[in-house]
């Protein structure tokens, strides 16, 4: 089994950055895809990010892409989220996802890994909370 824990949400001002890491234990993920999705009140869980298993690969949805930033260190066993040029339509519950490396994403990180359906361990998530 693989345990994820986020860390790093919090409130910041519109424009503001905020870095998220999500740290797994009970076993290394450095062979796993990793992935971020967000949950804002009452609307669906929303894709936001993903890299594959040695960080060469990455992709991101089109509402993040040149804001957010995904990266991993697999030393550390952890998986990061630079948010930057912050909006308030970023505020939702942010969590981490992993993919087993027998999925689709170990590989490539593309459009396949948006699905959420593909992910095999989730985090508990972190809030993030952007002010206008």
């Amino acid at each position: 089994q693989v345990q994820l824990v986020e860390s790093g949400g919090g409130l910041v001002q519109a424009g503001g950055s905020l870095p998220l890491s999500c740290a797994a234990s009970g076993r290394t993920v450095s062979a796993y895809a990793m992935g971020w999705f967000r949950q804002a009140p009452g609307q669906e869980r929303e894709f936001v990010a993903a890299i594959n298993w040695s960080g060469g690969s990455r992709y991101y949805a089109s509402s993040v892409k040149g804001r957010f930033t995904i990266s991993r260190d697999n030393a550390k066993n952890t998986v990061y989220l630079q948010m930057n040029s912050l909006k308030p339509e970023d505020t939702a519950v942010y969590y981490c996802a992993a993919d087993d490396p027998r999925g689709p994403c170990t590989v490539v990180a593309g459009p396949h890994c948006s699905d959420g359906d593909i992910y095999d361990y989730w985090g508990q998530g972190t809030q993030v909370t952007i002010s206008s």
